[in-house]
């Protein structure tokens, strides 16, 4: 029996196993992990539409919520928390893609370790990379929710943090959920504060980054530290 003869339903599992996953589209993938589409379309039908309301983005898609998923019709509670579970591991095969000891030489290095933690949330975090005299990543952590302007970054938590780690420069950064690439007074404030504490501890406050769901803005780039 060939593929066309299949129910669509089984269309995309069966071309996977003959072909191959890479022989897959993003809406056969997204059938496949739905598994069944509702009584008036099929799941690769619903995958298209879903895909198509994101603009076919994955990242997109990783932004909706499972309320919003679930207006889809044929999308229940648990379809929608198998899409959003795909994506999450997704997101972190990508994040253990990161080599232990990142070796950071400027922005873009710096970008593409934080992207993957800040670039698709909807409320702002406050993160910090401590790294040694080599520039070699050793630790990362969050140090807030809620956005700078609403919950206050503690610099005294910063800077123990990096002396716990013995660490000799810091790269902080936190996220944009509106998409603004333009610092607020408060990124100002907090970067400038930061920058000062360090130099009487001879930590080094090596960049500020802000990132959006697909850029970022840095502090160092544009000569504000």
């Amino acid at each position: 029996m060939t593929i066309k003869f299949l129910a669509e339903d089984d269309r995309p599992r069966e071309k996977f196993l003959l072909k191959g996953k890479s022989s897959l589209s993003d809406s056969e993938l997204l059938a496949i992990i739905m598994g069944s589409g509702s009584k008036d379309e099929s799941a690769l039908e619903l995958a298209r539409k879903i895909l198509a309301s994101v603009n076919n983005s994955w990242h997109q898609l990783s932004l909706l919520s499972n309320k919003e998923l679930m207006k889809f019709k044929g999308v229940g509670e648990v379809k929608a928390v198998s899409i959003i579970a795909a994506l999450e591991i997704g997101k972190r095969r990508t994040v253990q893609e990161i080599p232990e000891k990142a070796v950071i030489s400027n922005s873009d290095d710096a970008y593409f370790i934080l992207k993957n933690k800040l670039s698709d949330l909807r409320t702002e975090e406050f993160w910090a990379i401590f790294l040694n005299q080599s520039n070699k990543v050793i630790h990362i952590s969050q140090l807030t929710q809620g956005g700078i302007s609403q919950s206050i970054v503690d610099v005294r938590i910063l800077f123990k943090t990096a002396l716990d780690h013995f660490s000799t420069g810091i790269i902080i950064a936190h996220n944009h959920p509106s998409g603004s690439l333009k610092p607020s007074k408060e990124d100002i404030s907090i970067t400038k504060k930061i920058h000062e504490a360090g130099k009487t501890l001879s930590i080094q406050l090596l960049d500020h980054i802000i990132v959006t769901q697909d850029t970022y803005f840095s502090f160092s780039d544009e000569g504000l530290l």
